[in-house]
């Protein structure tokens, strides 16, 4: 690890923020795709400032999630000016996973909430009445060996229109955390992946 220029920290959420103290004190950058331990994110950004690391961090490191997250984002600000059509989601993963919803499921609700005037909080609970207008309800599966499905859906009287994401192999992830490396080698400060996405494909500033 000494002789690394930047670290990836693929583990768990009980080892990942004890792993990220580890590499700060050694001086080295560090691309962390473990998801459930954001309550020490602000921790996370100081180690950085105090070690002069650099980090990168992302509930997704798959550039086709990357992508789909811009698509939801253009579909969600589209059919929030569409009033016939309601918003829902869901998410599929194998029954190994250890979070629910999955990182990539906050990510997405985030992404609709911020982008349609008409939602105001998501729901991933099970509810047992009817959903209010102003909710974006979220669903999440654990069944089997799924590697990971994520939908986005509008839906209206006339039809549903389905937005999905579905998991083939981790080479998604690691061609993602490989770019952030070499993105992150040599700079320090504290970024989450989707910046980065951005400015390395959409050229943003």
């Amino acid at each position: 690890m000494r002789d690394a220029d930047v670290c990836i920290e693929f583990t768990n959420p009980q080892a990942a923020f004890s792993n990220i103290k580890k590499i700060a004190v050694l001086g080295k950058n560090m691309v962390i795709g473990t998801t459930g331990w954001d309550e020490y994110l602000t921790e996370a950004e100081n180690l950085a400032a105090e070690n002069k690391v650099g980090i990168v961090y992302g509930s997704n490191f798959s550039i086709g999630m990357n992508a789909f997250f811009e698509i939801t984002e253009f579909a969600a600000n589209l059919f929030d000016k569409l009033t016939e059509y309601d918003v829902f989601g869901f998410e599929l993963h194998h029954n190994r996973k250890v979070d629910s919803p999955s990182g990539t499921a906050k990510i997405l609700s985030e992404i609709v909430l911020k982008n349609m005037e008409r939602k105001n909080r998501f729901q991933f609970d099970r509810v047992n009445r009817k959903i209010e207008a102003d909710e974006f309800h979220f669903a999440s599966i654990r069944a089997g060996n799924i590697p990971g499905i994520h939908t986005v859906g509008f839906d209206s009287e006339a039809d549903t229109i389905e937005l999905k994401h579905t998991v083939r192999n981790r080479e998604g992830l690691a061609l993602g955390a490989l770019k952030a490396a070499e993105w992150i080698n040599g700079k320090t400060g504290f970024f989450n992946f989707r910046d980065i996405f951005r400015k390395m494909v959409l050229q943003e500033k």
